[in-house]
């Protein structure tokens, strides 16, 4: 009994002991340019969004990068992006992308950026499948004492090596909107298969974001990407997600595929979705 005590009083004073605060100096390093933006099979104003890096520490919004040319071509038809406000260009309204096609997006710029002016990247934007169905489950005081709702794909999986990103929307108002929420997944579990019940989100009730009630008209898109997008989208989620400060590595940029040292990614992928009511 007397060891256990001297145990536990030593934890005690390791959990209450004295700290020191340590202010960590990071070196400053060269800017570079930063491109979001994608082409999908949706007929819409596709986006592409241009800023600059800023420091680790920076506590502002990343400058953006205005009066670029920006154009997207898939060999056959050639857009120039107008530029919406400040950074943000945008193809025509009646734009899509079409599945087998590779669309290589041109950006150059008034001034240089680490001494470029000219940044490119090409992607190729793979079919997809369309989705049976969509389910949902819920799950009483699943976690934390809190409940969830579970929504579900139902879809064939084609018999060839896939990738899929998913969102989802509640009344058209979507909750996945930023790319740490983003769902994605290969097939390597399913392939070829029917995908019966994949959960594509865990909606949290105790976020009044996340809530959903009777009636309400919940979507789910289902877009079929490049190996390289799933692999970007997995690398940004496990730096900018929870690590453990003893076993993870310092932060860094995720590679992407703009060239000329540009940081970001260019993505093409084509879109199906499926909606249903939640009765209750």
């Amino acid at each position: 009994m007397k060891r256990i005590i001297l145990y536990f009083a030593a934890i005690l004073g390791m959990v209450t002991a004295c700290t020191e605060k340590i202010d960590v100096k990071l070196d400053k390093t060269y800017t570079r340019l930063v491109v979001e933006g994608s082409i999908t099979t949706d007929t819409m104003a596709h986006t592409v969004t241009l800023t600059k890096t800023a420091d680790y520490f920076a506590n502002q919004i990343p400058p953006a990068v205005t009066g670029a040319k920006v154009t997207v071509t898939d060999g056959d038809i050639t857009d120039t992006l107008r530029e919406t406000s400040p950074g943000v260009y945008q193809t025509r309204p009646d734009y899509f992308g079409v599945a087998g096609h590779t669309y290589v997006l041109t950006i150059k710029l008034p001034e240089s950026i680490n001494g470029n002016t000219e940044y490119s990247a090409s992607s190729y934007l793979p079919a997809v499948a369309s989705l049976d169905s969509i389910g949902f489950e819920f799950h009483k005081k699943y976690f934390a004492n809190i409940d969830f709702w579970e929504v579900k794909v139902f879809a064939f999986d084609p018999p060839n090596e896939n990738y899929y990103m998913f969102k989802t929307f509640n009344n058209n108002r979507l909750l996945t909107d930023t790319i740490n929420k983003f769902t994605i997944s290969d097939d390597r579990l399913f392939n070829g298969n029917f995908v019966n019940g994949f959960g594509v989100v865990w909606l949290s009730q105790d976020r009044t974001d996340y809530q959903l009630a009777s009636s309400d008209t919940v979507k789910v898109m289902i877009a079929g990407i490049t190996k390289e997008y799933y692999h970007f989208i997995m690398d940004v989620q496990t730096e900018t997600g929870f690590q453990l400060p003893l076993f993870s590595g310092p932060p860094a940029n995720v590679k992407g595929n703009i060239s000329n040292g540009g940081i970001g990614f260019f993505a093409a992928y084509a879109t199906k979705y499926k909606s249903r009511i939640l009765r209750l």
